[in-house]
Parts: C-alpha cells; structure tokens; sequence
C-alpha cells in the first residue's frame, strides 16, 4: 500500500472550498424511519419479542439523505423530488427548512405517498441496538406526466444555476433515464452529471460519472467479479464505455474503492479506519454526496474518489441513516494521508 502525505494538502483545499459550490440533487426523497424498542418478553400469541417502544426517530434518506450529506459537508444544496401530503413528507421539508435546504424544488402532491422505510431496532438498556424488521411504504405508481414535466422543469432550472447535478434513482420514479436523458438533450447542461441508479444504471447513457457499488455492477452486466481485479477491471471498463463516462467509482465494502477514469489507469484505494463497520445504511449515498461536491469543487476523478472513500470510512461507523460534516472529513484528513494499493 502506498500512501500520499503531499495529497493531503490538496484534498483539504477541495473540502475548504465546497461552501461556494452548489449542486442540484434529482432524487427520490426517501423518509428513514427508525423505531426502538426495549426487549420486555415474549408474547404468548406468537414466538416473537414484545418490544416495549422508547423512541422514534425520521431522518432523510435516498435522495434526501444525499442533499443532506451535501448540506452538511457545506455544500449549497438544491433538492428537487417528490413527498406527499402525509406526515413523512412534512417531516422530510421541516427537516430540510431546519437545516436551511432550499425545498421550492421538492414538489408536493396529495396522490403521492412518501416514500418512507421504518425499521424497528430491538436492545435492552445498555445494549446494541439491533434491526429485526423494516417496513417499506411506497407510492401505488409512479409519478404521472404532469409531475414528470415539473422534476424535469425544476431540475433544468437549479442545475442551470449549480456546479454539479447529482441523480438518486432508488426506482420510485422522481429520478429517471427519461428525465436525464431530456435534462442533456442538445447540450442543455454543461455541469457533470453524477449518477447513482439502483437498478437501471446502464439506461442512463451519456452522463459524467456512476458511483455504484460491486453487486449492482455484477448485476448489470451479469458478471460475477469476486476478489478477481483482472474482472473487476474489465467491468469497470466495460461500464466505462456502454455508459460513455469520464469517471466510474465502484465501491467494495470493507475492500474499499476503485476510480476508473476515461484519462488514466483504474486506482484501487483501500478502505479508511476499520473494517468493523457499524451500520451502512445510506452509505451510498454519502459517498456520491463527496464525490460529487469534489468534482464540482474542480477535483480529478482520483481526488474526488479519495475524499468519497474518507466519507464512506466515516458513515459507516455511525448507526443509523447518518452525515459526514465537512469538520470530520477535514479531521479524518489529517489523522490518514491519502493511500492507494499498487497492481
């Protein structure tokens, strides 16, 4: 492993100067919903625990977890998405309107159901909390053609005005190839685009970047990679050019991350802190929020995946659906120089 002390310096510029830069987030507004329960006995009506409800907590997830990291490593940040006129909704905009994120482009609509995940977490007093189920409220449908043409106006017009445009696509329909697609059509954007899509990664042709994670590239293109780098390269390359991209992150767990970019040679860089993670939920998402910041900051592919792989080292050891601030990646800066791994 070779680290890069002089790396620093110029990573922690970046990270200085993300408060002048603005990036619009396409996403789905996700409502993270977490219920904690004491363990108080077994029922007598089924061979499940009897939790004894001490707390409930909504934070911003999919998308909204993604403005939200922005937000707080100091970015402007301008969410354009879906809630419904429902309780997660309004929780989701007076979490946004506490944190002074704009929300004129988060569209409100009384036919959508927000879309909200609730897990209940069981432990006694002074234990670990842990999950023991999640329950997925979703719309019916997705968005009509009167809501599709409003994401697709209000995301021209913030991206117009912004350094980066970020797209969260969890599959709820806020954030689709149609949408992208119009958003680039004859040079409209000249901002990168970075894409982070569940599901249909490979339709969005012609954006700046990806940041998907091994199994989703395994699944899109019907590879199995493993440890093999020899694959995981190729792979990479293949999405490389199916997608037209400048830059590619995929991300690898406790094995860290690889940057491809159109430029240069793929740079595999180990993973930051420990490899006992707590929680990754939403770890995705912080992660494209500090790639994309980077990159609208003026980064290279490889210093823009460094600084994402600092946040993902991060998130990770903190429980629940959580943020990187900017203070911390600074810290974190210091503490570890920049390394990569020679093949």
């Amino acid at each position: 492993m070779t680290k890069h002390p002089k790396e620093a310096d110029r990573l922690k510029k970046i990270v200085e100067s993300f408060p002048n830069v603005t990036v619009t987030v396409l996403g789905d507004l996700v409502a993270d919903e977490f219920i904690f329960g004491e363990i108080s006995r077994v029922s007598r009506e089924a061979p499940v625990l009897i939790l004894k409800h001490r707390e409930r907590t909504v934070v911003p997830g999919g998308g909204a977890n993604a403005a939200n990291n922005l937000a707080d490593l100091g970015v402007n940040v301008l969410p354009v998405g879906i809630v419904g006129d429902d309780e997660p909704g309004k929780m989701l905009l007076k979490y946004f309107r506490h944190k002074k994120i704009a929300v004129s482009g988060v569209l409100k609509d009384t036919s959508y159901t927000t879309v909200t995940k609730t897990r209940i977490l069981a432990g006694m007093t002074h234990t670990a909390r842990q999950q023991v189920v999640r329950v997925d409220r979703e719309p019916a449908e997705a968005p009509n053609q009167h809501l599709t043409r409003e994401l697709y106006l209000a995301a021209r017009n913030y991206a117009h005005a912004s350094d980066a445009l970020l797209v969260s696509d969890y599959g709820y329909g806020a954030a689709t190839p149609a949408i992208v697609n119009a958003l680039e059509e004859k040079g409209k954007l000249s901002v990168p685009i970075v894409l982070d899509s569940r599901y249909r990664m490979l339709q969005y042709a012609g954006v700046t970047a990806a940041t998907p994670n091994e199994p989703e590239i395994e699944q899109a293109l019907g590879v199995s990679i493993g440890q093999d780098w020899g694959k995981l390269v190729a792979a990479g390359e293949q999405v490389m050019q199916r997608m037209k991209l400048q830059s590619l992150v995929i991300t690898r767990g406790r094995d860290g991350m690889v940057a491809f970019d159109c430029k240069h040679k793929p740079v595999d860089i180990p993973i930051v802190g420990s490899d006992q993670v707590a929680d990754v939920t939403g770890a995705g998402d912080t992660v494209i929020a500090a790639f994309t910041a980077a990159i609208a900051a003026g980064a290279t592919t490889e210093e823009a995946a460094q600084l994402a792989n600092y946040a993902g080292g991060i998130v990770v050891m903190k429980r629940g659906t959580a943020t990187v601030s900017q203070d911390e990646l600074l810290h974190t800066l210091e503490q570890s120089p920049p390394a990569t791994r020679p093949h």
